[in-house]
């Protein structure tokens, strides 16, 4: 599957910068406050790749009385307390850095949150240069992951077939859109989290200095 790579896809959270992990911890937070009872890795299996309002939904399922506008107003609650604890400090993915350096074919950014999310999170790390005018956001699009819509739209905009695209994940949702998207997956995962079935379509990589073949798109 490494054949004829023209282009780069990759998710931002848990792929290019270490945000996933808080992100889902104050989500995780909040939905204790409510009066939950779930265990932070409960919490990080269930919610992460997964957009904002399929989690919401979920906790706001498991609530015996929830009130008027819970969803807007959680939603809001939630994302100024993530904006807050990235800016006490985000880390870089190993080997983002280094492999962004010296990509030469196009790359972009295709995630499910929202921009203001994304470009939060690349500028804090530094990473935002990278991606002047490749940002992807769902909410833009109109297509979620694990649906392949976002995969697609990024690839008619670099001007690349789908099966040239290399697709750089670390969640369950993002590994299954590359694939219904007819794209290479490189997984940043546990290999325990998939199926043998997902398995066998895939690379699993352990970290992102594995992908330096792709500068040149070999």
């Amino acid at each position: 599957m490494k054949n004829n790579i023209q282009a780069v896809i990759f998710d931002c959270d848990g792929t290019l910068v270490d945000s996933e992990v808080p992100g889902m911890d104050v989500l995780h937070a909040h939905a204790l406050a409510l009066g939950l009872d779930f265990t932070r890795e409960q919490a990080h299996q269930q919610f992460r790749g997964v957009r904002m309002a399929d989690c919401i939904a979920w906790i706001g399922a498991q609530l015996q009385h929830k009130p008027d506008g819970f969803e807007v107003d959680f939603a809001r609650s939630v994302r100024t307390a993530q904006a807050e604890r990235f800016n006490e400090g985000l880390a870089i993915i190993p080997g983002a850095f280094e492999l962004l350096e010296r990509l030469t074919i196009p790359f972009c950014v295709a995630t499910n949150g929202p921009r203001e999310k994304v470009e939060l999170t690349l500028g804090l790390t530094g990473l935002l240069k990278y991606f002047p005018d490749r940002l992807f956001s769902a909410y833009e699009v109109g297509s979620y992951k694990p649906d392949p819509g976002l995969f697609l739209h990024a690839a008619r905009v670099m001007g690349v077939a789908p099966q040239y695209c290399a697709v750089v994940e670390d969640s369950l949702p993002g590994i299954l859109a590359g694939l219904a998207a007819g794209m290479q997956v490189y997984a940043l995962i546990h290999p325990d989290a998939l199926s043998p079935d997902v398995l066998q379509q895939i690379h699993l990589i352990k970290n992102l200095t594995e992908l330096n073949f792709l500068e040149t798109g070999r």
